[in-house]
């Protein structure tokens, strides 16, 4: 339902527009002057503001420049009894959508009011659109089974299907959602995320369907500095795709609902009488046996089967460790470009290194990872081995139930001894910022003896 307020002074004006616009199916908001106005603009959003020229407090047009000024601001309308071609022309230059004089014909107000409306909806649509824009959606690696992915992506993309993605945590789900996103009819609409394991219960309701009338948590009413009414992910998403990401963790209430948006495509909104109609490609995914969790009655079997239409694998690390030296390319790229670096790269070794290693956080770990070195090693263009945390020393061939001897991975004992020795360093150089006498401490040592051992084993500090 779209938010509409109407600022003006005469008290008929506004009485009659909130009679005609409710009929409409508007929400409405009235203020009898600018101050009023304001308050109620800091206090919740909207889409139009219907504002007249001529108020008892301030210019109508001051306070159309302070409007366009506000984050996520409503498109304005003005609307006056002394209207002229400059002041229309005027009042465009500000950033008004519209000039409306009185008196006001009814069908064009409706008109300019369902234009302005969907020009904002569009704006929004748009600012959205670019922001992830800057976020990749490309499936990075060689291996058979990620070349596998990438053919069923392309294939199954363009339709309608709702897609369900199984795979351990980080191993790169939302990447696979993006690109699902980006191959699909619906690439040039909004890709809205919502991670349900990251909102509390309490939350998750109005975060999927919002609300209206200050119905959200903790209510809302004007000037309590709570917006009165919020558009939920399923709103936002309309004409897009919503991904749903640790589907698995929902309550089996949120389940329901989310059960019944799915199969009407709509829903009402916490505190709404009217319920929200929508067009919704749902991508879910989930690091749980979702099987396992409708046998133990987590899960609710028929949400399952609306989901799992197209079914997705993504495969951990681990199991595709060819792709490593691609990933670790791609990260270097883009820290590179995050921290002003020069190019980096890699040697064999230390590739070898990492392609041993048992890899428990996936993708995401390799990333932090290469994040890592990078800042401790500003300085160096070339990683070696020794740069690489112990962790990977330590795990390295680790299988399940095995785990291969740290011992191995060095020729001598002296090598792995530095390599220790750096890693621990580095350890407590994390755990104390960078501050070198408070890491030289931290290892009962002296400061100068310290800047003596970081110079030995290749350790830098980033500037």
């Amino acid at each position: 339902m779209n938010h509409v307020l109407i600022v003006d002074d005469e008290q008929d004006i506004r009485e009659s527009l909130r009679s005609i616009l409710r009929e409409e199916d508007y929400l409405v908001t009235t203020a009898a002057t600018a101050t009023e106005a304001m308050e109620l603009l800091r206090d919740a959003a909207y889409d139009v503001v219907l504002l007249d020229v001529w108020l008892p407090d301030r210019d109508g047009l001051d306070m159309l420049v302070e409007v366009k000024q506000m984050e996520s601001s409503p498109e304005v309308v003005i609307i006056s009894g002394h209207g002229t071609i400059e002041a229309a022309v005027k009042a465009t230059k500000l950033g008004a959508y519209d000039f409306l004089e009185k008196p006001l014909s009814l069908e064009r107000t409706l008109l300019v009011l369902k234009n302005a409306t969907q020009a904002r909806k569009m704006r929004e649509d748009n600012a959205e659109f670019a922001r992830q824009l800057a976020v990749k959606g490309t499936v990075t690696g060689q291996s058979v089974p990620m070349k596998a992915l990438r053919q069923q992506i392309k294939l199954m993309a363009p339709t309608n299907g709702r897609v369900l993605i199984f795979g351990e945590s980080g191993t790169g789900k939302e990447l696979i959602g993006r690109a699902m996103h980006a191959e699909s009819l619906r690439n040039d609409r909004v890709f809205v995320e919502l991670n349900c394991a990251a909102i509390p219960e309490d939350y998750i309701e109005t975060e999927l369907f919002g609300y209206r009338n200050g119905a959200g948590p903790g209510g809302g009413t004007p000037g309590n500095g709570r917006p009165t009414e919020k558009r939920g992910t399923f709103e936002r998403a309309d004409g897009g795709t919503l991904f749903l990401d640790e589907v698995g963790d929902m309550s089996l209430k949120t389940q329901a609902k989310v059960l019944r948006a799915l199969d009407e495509q709509r829903f009402l909104p916490v505190g709404a009488s009217h319920p929200v109609h929508v067009d919704v490609r749902v991508i879910a995914a989930t690091n749980k046996d979702l099987e396992e969790e409708i046998a133990r009655g987590n899960f609710r079997e028929d949400l399952f089967y609306r989901l799992n239409v197209i079914p997705f694998f993504v495969p951990p690390l681990r199991d595709r460790k060819e792709d490593i030296p691609l990933l670790v390319k791609e990260f270097f790229t883009e820290f590179g470009q995050q921290y002003g670096r020069a190019r980096v790269e890699m040697n064999d070794d230390a590739l070898d290194a990492l392609k041993k290693y048992h890899w428990p956080g996936n993708v995401r770990e390799l990333r932090n990872l290469v994040e890592r070195v990078m800042i401790l090693n500003p300085k160096i263009q070339r990683i070696e081995r020794k740069h690489l945390p112990m962790l990977v020393y330590r795990d390295a061939g680790k299988t399940a139930g095995q785990t291969a001897g740290r011992g191995e991975e060095f020729a001598t004992l002296l090598e792995a001894r530095e390599a220790y020795e750096r890693d621990y360093i580095l350890k407590k150089l994390d755990e104390f910022r960078g501050n070198v006498s408070r890491a030289a401490e931290g290892l009962g040592l002296e400061r100068s003896h310290l800047y003596r051992k970081m110079k030995a084993l290749g350790v830098t500090l980033k500037e």
